[in-house]
C-alpha cells in the first residue's frame, strides 16, 4: 500500500447534503481519510494510490458535491546542493 495525501480548496462552503456524501466516501477500498479544514477552505484526502488515482478522489469529490477548485501544493522540492568546491 502506497499512501498519498491529497488536498485541494473548495469555493463556497459545502451543504450539509455534500459534507455527509463526501464524509461516506471513507466507505470506498483505498479511501483512509477525508478531512476539512473550514478556516482554509480545504479538503484533505489520504488515499492508497495503489487503488485510485488523484484523478479519480477529484471526482468523488465533485460527484459529492463539493465545489473543488485548485490542488493545493504540499511542499516544493528544493533545489540540489552543489558540491562546495576544495579549498586550495
Amino acid at each position: 500500500m502506497t499512501t498519498v495525501d491529497v488536498v485541494y480548496r473548495y469555493g463556497k462552503v459545502p451543504s450539509e447534503a455534500a459534507v455527509l456524501a463526501v464524509a461516506r466516501l471513507r466507505e470506498i477500498y483505498g479511501i483512509r481519510l477525508v478531512e476539512f479544514h473550514e478556516a482554509e477552505k480545504t479538503v484533505r484526502v489520504e488515499f492508497d494510490s495503489t487503488r485510485l488515482t488523484e484523478v479519480i478522489v477529484l471526482q468523488l469529490l465533485r460527484r459529492a458535491g463539493l465545489n473543488v477548485g485548485e490542488k493545493v501544493v504540499l511542499y516544493t522540492p528544493s533545489a540540489p546542493v552543489e558540491a562546495a568546491a576544495p579549498a586550495q
